[in-house]
């Protein structure tokens, strides 16, 4: 394999175009919004320039990468593609709409991988031609940094489709975990409920959002609290996951904190919005 379209331009979708073009591949970032891919080119230049000035890669290699990188406000670039990689926003109509014109753009062998943190692989490959060649590929954010990728197989997934795709994952330097498909995989399943029982320690008044993260990374050694995980994460994307586990597990079990609403509901997003558990002025 050798070419890769991405699309999505956001915090994940460029991440991931970032490891493929350092591996080597020819990649397409595509995104409808010329915005978005602005600013996703813009985050690749900074964390790359970050990488080169820590000795990670040098820079020509710096520049090798960004010359492997391409950009497009049209899903057409995917033709041709031997892999494309959806990082959409976590909606599930998108996410098929994506794919169903995948049918269309993607040569037939390809590999077709959703980097949905909880919506089911099984339901995204209803909407192909090939469910065989449909995977999750859960990335973890920062995604050049994270070593984790869930490998997610659907229902129809063949086999072959999961032994190239932990493969690669191993070739862009990450470690894969194969998951089978259910809600919120186990990432999300483990992590959504522990960030959800925090806001409910911070709405009950038990201690601030900086107590209970300070508790959890004193007591249980954790690098980062989960309402800053929750804040870099997104707290609408928090909260739609939280909606999937409900709506597939249960819904007394997984009923999303109601302080965690009240903030999306009021654009308080976390980091991408500047404001959500803590203010941020970048």
């Amino acid at each position: 394999m050798s070419r890769v379209a991405v699309v999505g331009a956001g915090t994940m979708g460029n991440g991931i175009a970032h490891v493929f073009a350092q591996a080597g591949w020819e990649t397409v970032l595509i995104d409808s919004s010329a915005d978005a891919i602005a600013r996703g080119m813009a985050t690749i230049d900074k964390n790359t320039e970050r990488q080169a000035s820590k000795g990670v890669i040098t820079a020509s290699e710096r520049r090798e990468l960004l010359a492997r990188l391409k950009t497009s406000t049209s899903l057409e670039a995917a033709k041709g593609a031997e892999m494309v990689v959806e990082a959409a926003t976590e909606n599930p109509e998108i996410k098929f709409q994506i794919f169903a014109a995948l049918r269309r753009l993607a040569p037939p062998s390809a590999i077709l991988a959703s980097n949905t943190s909880s919506i089911s692989i099984t339901e995204i490959a209803k909407h192909t031609d090939r469910p065989a060649n449909v995977i999750g590929m859960h990335f973890m954010n920062p995604v050049p940094v994270m070593k984790l990728v869930e490998v997610i197989r659907g229902k129809e997934t063949s086999s072959d489709t999961v032994k190239k795709t932990v493969e690669l994952a191993k070739a862009l330097g990450k470690i894969p975990v194969e998951v089978n498909d259910a809600p919120g995989f186990v990432s999300n399943r483990v992590l959504m409920p522990m960030i959800n029982e925090a806001i409910f320690c911070v709405q009950d008044g038990i201690a601030t959002a900086a107590g209970v993260d300070e508790v959890m990374k004193l007591g249980m050694n954790h690098p980062i609290g989960p309402l800053a995980l929750a804040d870099l994460i997104g707290l609408d994307v928090c909260l739609s996951i939280m909606k999937v586990l409900q709506d597939g597990l249960d819904k007394a079990k997984y009923r999303p904190a109601p302080l965690l609403e009240k903030m999306v509901a009021a654009g308080q997003l976390g980091r991408k919005s500047g404001q959500g558990f803590y203010a941020y002025r970048d």
